[in-house]
């Protein structure tokens, strides 16, 4: 049998509704849809969904940018498009790409041929052994050397996991940032950036860990995010500024590609105290959620990115 077109005919029933929203999504998932998102019996709707968001997202950045934004429309990727209609979806699409209606319907049928195409071509990441329930970042400016304390809630998603990989909150290749672990394992350095937290003990699947990590960095930059290649159930972040550095204006930044993050989100505002706090829910693999605030208030400070980069190791 065509199994490409097997694929296509799945995606097609996967994009009606409220596309990747859609309650018992695990009755929408098809044999062939399963197989392409490494989906297994065992998992749950949260599970389901966050692999299915996994593989579009990774697969979408393959295609050309028009296409890409249908398929965001077409399955309801991003926060702002998470409409209860497909057509809804595609005035969206339509007025992102600007094209009538009828032919964002043609480029999603378009993009939905060629991910099938790309699920041949374009090997799936390899499937996490534990993932984020909650993670809590509070970011301190107002001090002569910002700190970041990162805690974190995970899940496992397979028996014996014993120790996480996770990489610096800095890009690659910036001074090395102080790190120590505040509970919940011990860290084990491979270089400047890279980083194991070995647990205390090995954890099954199904049972959670929380573990704090704390990092002492150079001055930051006008911006500060949060950037997974895996779903994160929820991401809190708070950024205290304190009175003297508070900026004259905040954005939210949400569902942004990585390569994008100097556009502007909405305007947030800051409190009386010099403090802001965001929330942010079901995190997408590949875009970044997080602040970013007027560069002329905060001109002597450097970028920082909190938790990019974490994978798995066990």
């Amino acid at each position: 049998m065509n199994r490409h077109g097997e694929l296509v005919r799945e995606l097609k029933s996967l994009r009606k509704g409220r596309g990747v929203h859609v309650g018992r999504i695990g009755e929408r998932i098809g044999p062939n849809l399963s197989l392409v998102c490494g989906i297994t019996g065992d998992d749950g709707p949260v599970t389901i969904r966050g692999k299915v968001v996994s593989r579009l997202v990774e697969l979408a950045e393959h295609l050309p940018d028009d296409l890409r934004v249908a398929t965001v429309a077409a399955f309801a990727l991003t926060t702002e498009v998470r409409m209860p209609l497909y057509q809804d979806r595609v005035g969206w699409a339509a007025s992102r790409i600007n094209r009538d209606s009828r032919t964002v319907r043609r480029r999603v049928d378009e993009a939905i041929d060629q991910l099938a195409e790309l699920v041949i071509t374009v090997p799936r990441a390899a499937d996490g052994a534990w993932h984020i329930a909650e993670l809590h970042v509070a970011v301190t400016l107002d001090r002569p050397q910002p700190e970041v304390l990162e805690q974190y809630r995970l899940f496992a998603d397979q028996d014996g996991l014993t120790e996480l990989d996770f990489s610096s909150p800095l890009a690659v290749g910036r001074r090395p940032e102080e790190a120590d672990v505040i509970y919940g394992g011990t860290l084990r350095h491979h270089g400047p950036v890279s980083r194991t937290l070995v647990l205390p003990e090995p954890l099954q699947r199904g049972k959670s860990h929380d573990f704090a990590v704390r990092f002492r960095l150079p001055r930051l930059q006008s911006y500060v995010v949060q950037a997974r290649q895996r779903p994160c159930d929820l991401f809190e972040l708070r950024l205290r500024f304190g009175r003297e550095l508070t900026p004259a204006h905040v954005w939210t930044l949400r569902d942004v590609r990585e390569d994008a993050i100097s556009q502007q989100g909405h305007q947030h505002p800051v409190d009386r105290a010099g403090e802001v706090h965001l929330r942010f829910r079901r995190l997408l693999p590949g875009l970044a959620y997080g602040a970013q605030w007027d560069a002329e208030t905060t001109a002597r400070q450097r970028p920082c990115t909190c938790g990019e980069g974490m994978s798995n190791a066990s």
